[in-house]
């Protein structure tokens, strides 16, 4: 790694430390990321951590605000740090990012990470062909000509899927449908075979059908490509098939993390009881009712002294007043596998409150 880490002579080479042998591919430890405003500091992400072994995809889910994207921003080094105020670590492959310098993060964007935003259409730019802005990509980061980097850009958009690739290489972003515009920026994203991809919110806008055809997309050139995938959304529905595992995000804090199976299956967080209440059914009366998050997401220059969803949660007069005061841990939740949870309810209650919200949900209505 120490060769392909020379090569970044606008920020010269960087030294793996020994002692960061035997770390995860990916880890994120204590992140902070304040923006000073004129209102007062905006606490976007508060104490995340987490870590992510090569080849596997880690789902973060939350609502809008609870510092999913500046998360994802933080790891690929597209905060202004003049701006924002960052701190904690985060480690790629035993390198650690928040220590190298702009310029060498720069160097690491397109090769080693990249990202898929979730608005192909403000990411790509509107007076340029797509081939050409896909060659751009390879050609800043290797040594190879335009003739072999357009036969390249051709091959990968034939692979994403893009129908008539041979013409539509040569399309401006408007000519193409958004369908279309996310698959070029996934192409463009795994052009030069990155180890790690983030996709933001990769299906916002985009229908039914066309949003389950790029999820299938993205896991299956994980797949072809070795790339360890962060999949950031909203909608806890859609990663059911796509993730190894799943971070729930809320209040710029981590509330609760497990394979996904156990999300889906045993999920102890009312937080995330209450995501998967709001989840449309298909096997459920289409006349009944959705269960909505009661109240709103707490303002990030304000956060709740105890549990941020405490204002939210249905079971905090059931803590004791712990939830208005005590910032809960991320702790093991003693279930005998992978599972952390950040809640001041005791284990049983918290089992016995899941168990009834799940089996209400796996009900099927006539």
């Amino acid at each position: 790694m120490i060769g392909r880490l020379n090569k970044m002579a606008p920020g010269g080479a960087v030294e793996v430390p020994e002692a960061a042998g035997d770390r995860p591919f990916l880890e994120v430890k204590d992140l902070f990321v304040k923006f000073p405003t004129e209102d007062g500091l905006v606490h976007a992400v508060d104490g995340v951590s987490f870590t992510l072994e090569r080849g596997k995809t880690l789902a973060i889910v939350g609502e809008s605000g609870s510092g999913k994207s500046v998360t994802a921003q933080a790891i690929m080094g597209l905060l202004d740090r003049r701006q924002a105020q960052v701190s904690g670590e985060i480690w790629l492959d035993r390198l650690n990012l928040l220590a190298l310098k702009p310029a060498q993060v720069q160097a690491l964007r397109g090769e080693r990470m990249a990202m898929i935003f979730q608005d192909p259409m403000s990411s790509l730019h509107p007076f340029y062909r797509i081939g050409d802005q896909i060659i751009e990509a390879i050609q800043a980061h290797r040594s190879v000509s335009k003739t072999a980097a357009r036969q390249e850009t051709l091959e990968m958009l034939k692979r994403v899927g893009i129908p008539a690739a041979a013409r539509r290489i040569d399309a401006y972003p408007h000519q193409l449908s958004g369908g279309m515009r996310q698959r070029v920026m996934i192409a463009m994203a795994l052009i030069n075979s990155p180890e790690l991809l983030i996709a933001d919110e990769p299906t916002t806008a985009l229908d039914v059908t066309v949003q389950a055809q790029i999820l299938e997309l993205i896991k299956k050139l994980q797949v072809e490509f070795g790339t360890t995938v962060i999949v950031i959304t909203h909608d806890l529905g859609i990663v059911a098939d796509v993730a190894d595992e799943v971070a729930v995000m809320y209040g710029a804090r981590i509330m609760e993390r497990a394979s996904t199976q156990e999300i889906y299956e045993h999920p102890e967080m009312p937080y995330t009881l209450g995501l998967l209440s709001s989840i449309p059914r298909m096997d459920r009366d289409v006349t009944g009712r959705l269960e909505p998050i009661r109240g709103n997401p707490p303002s990030a220059i304000r956060l709740p002294a105890g549990c941020v969803f405490e204002p939210r949660c249905p079971y905090s007069g059931l803590t004791g007043g712990l939830a208005k005061t005590t910032r809960p841990e991320l702790l093991p939740t003693g279930s005998g596998v992978d599972h952390l949870v950040r809640c001041h309810l005791p284990p049983e209650k918290r089992r016995e409150i899941a168990a009834e919200v799940m089996g209400k949900l796996r009900s099927v209505k006539a």
